[in-house]
């Protein structure tokens, strides 16, 4: 896949994500939101490594008296868990205005949040922020784990239609000294 040489940058409103996918939904009622928060970044990972994305997803630390907290998961992936009495929507927002003067230097290419909250939209396409609802990612992310299968698991294709054909050489040869009573 092809990528442009300055980077886009995606933010995850991660709570809302997963409030929005019925996956993570259903990880969240049935197992808790650690894995449901989990099972995100494991699915962000991979998306974010095959198109290349500068991620990072927002969690909500607003209501636990806790210090903000950065986890590097990859080269490409963060997760960020907000001040106390910040929320994941004031954090994005300020991610949007300094990412907005990055972006006037050419030093990012693009700026995209991803949210299903409606307010939080509107404010950070005045940042000039591109969109992508809950329902937009999890499309997407669908889509290009789709992709990745397909270049990267293809079964091999037998070289003819006999069978002999689609295993390798040191099992022919066994297979022919076995025919000969060797």
């Amino acid at each position: 896949m092809h990528r442009s040489l300055l980077p886009a940058v995606l933010l995850v409103d991660g709570y809302n994500i997963i409030g929005a996918w019925p996956c993570l939904k259903k990880t969240r009622d049935h197992s808790g939101l650690e894995a449901a928060r989990g099972e995100l970044v494991e699915v962000m990972t991979s998306y974010s490594s095959f198109l290349g994305y500068n991620t990072q997803i927002i969690f909500d630390a607003q209501h636990h008296k806790a210090p903000t907290n950065q986890e590097m998961i990859t080269e490409l992936l963060s997760v960020h868990y907000t001040d106390f009495g910040q929320t994941a929507d004031t954090y994005i927002e300020k991610s949007c205005a300094s990412l907005r003067e990055q972006k006037a230097q050419s030093l990012i290419n693009r700026v995209i949040v991803a949210t299903s909250d409606r307010a939080q939209q509107l404010i950070v396409q005045g940042y000039g922020a591109e969109l992508l609802s809950a329902q937009q990612l999890c499309s997407d992310v669908q889509g290009t784990i789709s992709r990745m299968r397909d270049k990267y698991q293809k079964p091999k294709q037998p070289k003819g239609r006999f069978l002999a054909n689609s295993i390798d050489a040191k099992a022919r040869q066994r297979l022919a000294q076995l025919r000969m009573g060797l």
